[in-house]
């Protein structure tokens, strides 16, 4: 019976991966050097952390940020160090979407159901803003700069120029994701009921 669940939980946590793969390429606007706002594609991601914990979340994760990263070796190949790559790869995709897995720690908070989901995820997505900001300031403004790709990088230092590139795409995303999440675990509630609540 026990392997049976846990079956079950890898077939339903690779489904999830799945889904959000397939979602991530419904782009709602997409950045001119990398990232963009998808159709809800972090919202599997945050249920898997939300219905199967810590472990299974950050596992989940983790293999939904190594299909990114193979996904985007094309923005990789405008890094010219190899030294930015192992940077670029890092905060923009293993750790980035790794981070998503934070939402596992909310699982088993005794609070309402729907503010701790939108909690978990406003704070598992911060994390994701906060690797491509630190990302953008270390390496893709210097990219940026010196191919002369947009204008506003010679108005503004490093971090503002993080800050406003990396703001412009994942604010939406985030914000689609806080009404996305607590739609969905209403929606799923007949499925997922106590594994929500526990």
């Amino acid at each position: 019976m026990q392997r049976n669940t846990k079956i079950k939980k890898l077939c339903e946590c690779a489904m999830l991966v799945a889904l959000a793969t397939v979602l991530s390429f419904v782009k709602l606007y997409e950045a001119p050097l990398g990232g963009a706002v998808t159709l809800f594609s972090m919202v599997p991601i945050l249920m898997c952390g939300f219905v199967y914990g810590v472990k299974a979340g950050f596992a989940t994760a983790f293999v939904y940020s190594v299909i990114q990263l193979i996904l985007g070796i094309g923005t990789i190949a405008y890094v010219p160090d190899p030294m930015g790559v192992v940077i670029c790869v890092l905060l923009d995709y293993l750790v980035a979407f790794t981070l998503l897995g934070v939402a596992g720690f909310f699982k088993r908070l005794k609070i309402n159901l729907y503010v701790k989901v939108t909690l978990g995820s406003l704070v598992a997505l911060i994390l994701r803003f906060l690797s491509h900001f630190i990302g953008g300031a270390w390496i893709w403004y210097e990219i940026t700069r010196d191919g002369a790709w947009n204008d506003y990088v010679f108005k503004y230092g490093k971090w503002a120029y993080s800050l406003i590139y990396n703001a412009w795409y994942m604010l939406p995303e985030i914000l689609l994701c806080l009404i996305a999440v607590p739609v969905t675990v209403a929606l799923m509630r007949a499925v997922w009921g106590k594994k929500l609540e526990a």
